[in-house]
């Protein structure tokens, strides 16, 4: 067995094995990046350490046999706001019955772990002077963050670094230079099947968490609060195909197409990108010069960054690049990964994960 066999085998098929002696300190002297020691090292006390569930754990023991550590990691990541240990235990057995990989463990664990009540915190924060610098730090709604991009993205020169011209307009708003910060109120598009609007409309819509192409959500009764214009649009969507059309009274084929693009992905189609897809560029799936069309198939919101980064020419793959499967764009990794946001957008939100 060649050392990275060795590797994958420690790290998936015998990982429970190797944490049987792992010791954190060991682990740091070693080079271990701290988080990683401590997540390993929580994980041998969960399955190895001491407990009054000594039933649940045997059997967690023996269920997670075949897991990656990373996996393993995952699970108690997501159980450490659950306060309740035997409520931890019967949901750290749901979860090592999930089977297929790393991603159905991730969304099986948003379904069946509880989001935390945390009282919301809204602060401003500043740092020290380093070198003439300083760091502010502003915690509040994401509805006031998503206003204060769009507002800050209004004027930026695209040929040049966003961050930099974003800052210089952060403090012109300030001084009175320019004006406020206005809010972007979402747009009344209506996503076919009705059935969750009509809750909504009827009152019974608090439950419902709707995706907005800024990659902010709002509950049903948000989305009745906010002032919408007094036209409405109705974007129908195929399970398989993707977005279909959006009906509306006037025909701008480009913003059609934008709009379409953005509720099948709310935010940058790059993993891990939280860029909204409204303030994102429009990438042609098939590139332009290879005769790429413009139409919805062939088009997906990527931030500027990842947009230029894009491999458009596939068969000289360097860091990967988007493509369109069952009408959703997808990353491929240069090792032909497939890898997808995990915003959920209008096909998630319709026709469940994809």
């Amino acid at each position: 067995m060649n050392p990275f066999a060795a590797l994958i085998e420690a790290m998936s098929t015998k990982a429970l094995a190797t944490l049987a002696d792992f010791v954190v300190d060991a682990a740091l002297a070693a080079g271990f990046a701290p988080d990683k020691a401590r997540a390993f090292g929580r994980l041998r006390e969960t399955y190895y350490g001491k407990t009054t569930f000594t039933r649940k754990q045997a059997t967690a023991l023996q269920r997670a046999q075949g897991f990656s550590l990373d996996e393993l990691a995952l699970i108690e990541r997501r159980l450490a706001g659950v306060k309740s240990a035997a409520e931890r235990w019967r949901l750290r057995l749901e979860l090592l019955n999930v089977e297929g990989g790393y991603r159905a463990i991730e969304r099986a664990a948003r379904h069946l772990i509880p989001k935390e009540d945390t009282p919301a915190r809204r602060q401003v924060a500043f740092s020290g002077s380093r070198n003439g610098r300083a760091r502010i730090t502003i915690d509040t709604t994401d509805r006031n963050a998503a206003d204060l991009e769009h507002r800050l993205r209004q004027h930026i020169d695209p040929t040049l670094p966003a961050a930099a011209q974003m800052e210089e307009e952060f403090w012109r708003i300030l001084d009175g230079t320019t004006g406020g910060v206005v809010a972007a109120a979402p747009r009344p598009i209506v996503m076919v099947p009705l059935d969750a609007h009509t809750r909504i409309l009827a009152g019974g819509g608090d439950d419902i968490e709707l995706v907005l192409t800024d990659g902010t959500t709002m509950t049903g009764a948000d989305y009745l609060a906010c002032a919408f214009s007094d036209e409405l649009e109705v974007a129908a969507f195929h399970p398989e195909e993707g977005a279909v059309n959006l009906y509306t009274t006037t025909r701008l084929a480009n913003q059609k197409q934008r709009d379409l693009a953005c509720m099948v992905t709310p935010v940058c189609a790059f993993p891990g990108c939280r860029h909204g897809s409204y303030s994102a560029e429009m990438h042609h799936v098939k590139a332009w010069k290879h005769g790429g069309e413009t139409n919805i198939g062939n088009l997906a919101p990527l931030c500027r960054y990842h947009n230029r980064v894009n491999d458009d020419d596939p068969w000289r793959p360097k860091r990967g690049r988007i493509t369109m499967i069952r009408g959703a764009p997808v990353w491929i990794s240069p090792h032909g990964h497939h890898i997808r946001n995990t915003t959920r957008g209008a096909l998630d939100q319709l026709f469940g994960p994809r």
